[in-house]
């Protein structure tokens, strides 16, 4: 699983955001003294930080810069400060993005699975699921199974995408959320079992004989082909 690096001096804030990125299957580990950062950093090899502007010892900033001369893991910034020069200062000392506080866990998820997703360069094309039958096009936003062309909503197509990411893995209802609205909107649980719902009708017009989207008790959601 990826591991984050949580680069922050508010406990409470740190466990938080360490709970909701557990909870979308990456690892974690928090630092909160910006002396310890590169240490950190040179041993955990983390696949993204998550650096805070104001921290005690060394300034994000700072450590900004420097990690920028040896490694080209993802940044993002997160401060209370929302002054322009602030924000201008931190992506040009080569950070990937800006979150400003109070944010919500769930954009901070959101941020982190694009970010990573362009860093691996899966952004676009088709997913894995190719070879059985069904290939998702994230470029043309387009499904296909069994060479028919699937008539999906945009949020339909997120979710089939989500649970096609890895086939066979499953995805809580939570972790499903992260997918589906761009706008990270407040919804229930029964709003992902009613795209599921509309989902697996499609997926079944095609397939009548095979349930393609499992679902598991207490847990969530897989997609078998």
């Amino acid at each position: 699983m990826p591991t984050i690096l949580i680069v922050e001096d508010e406990p409470k804030l740190a466990a938080v955001l360490s709970d909701y990125l557990r909870a979308a299957s990456y690892e974690t580990e928090i630092v909160s003294d910006g002396l310890a950062v590169m240490s950190t950093v040179q041993r955990l090899k983390p696949d993204l930080i998550l650096l805070d502007l104001m921290l005690p010892g060394r300034d994000g900033l700072e450590i900004c810069r420097e990690l920028r001369v040896t490694s080209d893991v993802p940044i993002i910034m997160v401060t209370a400060r929302v002054e322009e020069i602030d924000r201008l200062l931190g992506l040009e000392m080569g950070a990937d993005d800006y979150l400003c506080k109070p944010f919500s866990p769930r954009e901070v998820v959101a941020r982190v699975r694009a970010i990573l997703r362009r860093a691996r360069g899966t952004g676009t094309g088709t997913t894995q699921a190719e070879a059985n039958g069904l290939v998702v096009d994230e470029s043309q936003y387009q499904a296909r199974l069994d060479g028919h062309t699937l008539d999906l909503t945009p949020v339909e197509f997120r979710l089939l995408s989500a649970l096609a990411s890895p086939v066979g893995q499953i995805f809580s209802r939570d972790r499903l959320l992260d997918h589906l609205y761009d706008d990270h909107r407040v919804v229930t649980d029964r709003t992902v079992d009613s795209h599921v719902k509309n989902l697996r009708r499609k997926l079944e017009a095609v397939r009548p004989e095979q349930d393609l989207i499992r679902s598991i008790y207490g847990v969530g959601y897989r997609l078998e082909l």
